[in-house]
């Protein structure tokens, strides 16, 4: 790495046959830590990281190298090594969690992240993180506060519920609210609805975990209303319906609905509880989503006891597990042991506190809340999006290489995050071919790429850019680079080595 190099090489020999030379020659061939380190695209790579987290990745490319060798390639070829030692240093001096660029056009991608936060909502964010807060210190009388309260009363105003209080997520409110209402107790769930999400998380097991004894009913695609009747007993303590996630049941399919299953239990003296998943406030169908979600304060209008939701789903806010209801119920949640385990930190509470401020102007929240504002972008804006984007590549690029496509194209963007798996929103994307790459290793290059990666699909032979999920101008302006380095590059292959810009 300190000279000039004609690439792959093969040690000289001393004599003819003698392999044991040729191991050793090769060896000799590999740079010297301290030359490696003080190689411009190496310290470029490290940016502020320590040396010593540098010197560690830099050891592990040479150990690999060396047992490659020693296992019977007696060659060095200096460029692959570069780009490995470049990546490894690139990988240490990365943060694990960090910023992507999301042009696949699902919404609320849950390997992503889920909903992003606003800029505003950010910046409150980060204010309580980096100042002492009011986490628990009421203002008004100077004496210790509650958590619980800082949300409870936008949660009322918005949803109509007597009561709330904020978990960690919506798997530990489903575990809370079993537990404190139902443990030692049956709990009635249509067989349609014993359902299993990402991560393992069984309606069954959280059933099992909670104390609660499950009861069956129904049929996978028919459950009717008498299903229920028939099983609730006096130990009977739930009736609970469940948010079906990405899982659809199509065609010859009925379920009770909640209002028939509100008074049904009523009658008996049974309470209903809802795992209603997505955490919807505002109605979709508004922004011409066709969809058969509803929203949290529906459910309550219904006559649900209990309703929990995702904080970070149609929301739009931070992860949570928000749980609201009756004063009486919620209360008795509140204080349930569990609780303590399943509290949220001060940035949780921030972000939802924020985000939630937004929804008071009913109208503003559909621009301010980004997950709302993706959703319901005109197909216009989007056509737009895509045109400046390609317009930017092509500056950036000049003349197409030969074999290289570049297009704008009508697709499919999707809502994602266990909310609306069916539904598909028209979108305009930003299209990228090739010739001799398939796009699946374009896709892997925008990943891997120095500095924000970029995150892509695969449709028809394309590598397809969405630009729904762009979040603003730097987004737009970063899928331009990534995507101009591999249009400029061709079917060459890789942009050479470099440092980060």
């Amino acid at each position: 790495m300190g000279r000039p190099s004609k690439g792959r090489r093969e040690a000289p020999r001393g004599r003819q046959g003698a392999g044991e030379d040729r191991v050793r020659d090769a060896l000799r061939l590999l740079p010297k830590m301290d030359v490696m380190l003080d190689d411009p695209r190496v310290k470029a790579a490290m940016g502020d990281m320590p040396r010593a987290l540098a010197r560690r990745a830099l050891d592990g490319c040479l150990d690999a190298e060396r047992r490659r060798i020693l296992g019977g390639d007696p060659t060095f070829d200096v460029v692959p090594f570069m780009q490995r030692a470049l990546d490894a240093v690139r990988r240490v001096a990365s943060p694990r969690l960090r910023s992507v660029v999301n042009a696949t056009g699902v919404v609320i991608h849950t390997n992503l992240g889920r909903a992003p936060l606003s800029a505003a909502v950010a910046a409150h964010v980060a204010d309580v993180a980096t100042h002492y807060s009011t986490l628990e210190f009421d203002v008004r009388t100077g004496e210790r506060g509650s958590r619980h309260a800082l949300v409870a009363d936008l949660v009322k105003e918005l949803t109509g519920a007597e009561d709330a209080c904020v978990v960690n997520n919506n798997a530990a409110a489903v575990m809370l609210v079993l537990a404190e209402l139902a443990r030692d107790r049956e709990v009635i769930v249509s067989r349609g609805e014993l359902i299993e999400i990402g991560g393992s998380f069984r309606i069954p097991d959280i059933m099992a975990l909670s104390g609660a004894r499950m009861v069956e009913v129904g049929t996978t695609n028919k459950t009717h209303l008498a299903d229920f009747e028939r099983a609730i007993t006096d130990q009977t303590a739930l009736v609970l319906k469940v948010h079906p996630s990405n899982y659809r049941v199509m065609g010859f399919h009925e379920e009770a609905d909640a209002a028939e299953l509100a008074r049904l239990a009523h009658a008996h003296g049974v309470m209903v509880y809802e795992d209603q998943g997505s955490g919807m406030l505002a109605d979709l169908s508004q922004a011409g989503i066709p969809n058969d979600e509803h929203t949290v304060g529906w459910s309550l209008r219904q006559g649900v006891d209990v309703v929990s939701c995702s904080g970070d789903k149609l929301l739009g806010a931070s992860q949570a597990g928000i749980i609201l209801g009756s004063a009486e119920l919620v209360g008795r949640i509140k204080r349930n042991p569990f609780m303590r385990a399943m509290r949220p930190d001060k940035l949780t509470l921030a972000a939802l506190e924020a985000t939630l401020r937004s929804y008071l102007d009913a109208d503003a929240a559909w621009h301010e809340v980004p997950v709302l504002a993706m959703l319901s972008a005109p197909e216009g804006d989007l056509r737009a999006r895509a045109d400046r984007v390609a317009a930017r590549v092509t500056t950036l690029v000049g003349d197409l290489p030969a074999g290289v496509a570049l297009d704008v194209a009508r697709a499919t963007s999707f809502v994602g995050g266990g909310a609306l798996p069916t539904t598909e929103i028209p979108t305009w994307v930003v299209r990228l071919r090739v010739a001799g790459v398939v796009p699946n290793e374009l896709r892997t290059r925008l990943i891997e790429r120095p500095g924000r990666p970029i995150v892509t699909r695969v449709s028809d032979d394309w590598l397809v850019c969405d630009v729904r999920t762009l979040v603003d101008e730097g987004d737009e302006e970063e899928l331009a680079r990534g995507v101009a380095e591999f249009a400029g590059a061709g079917a060459a292959g890789r942009p050479d080595a470099a440092p980060a810009r």
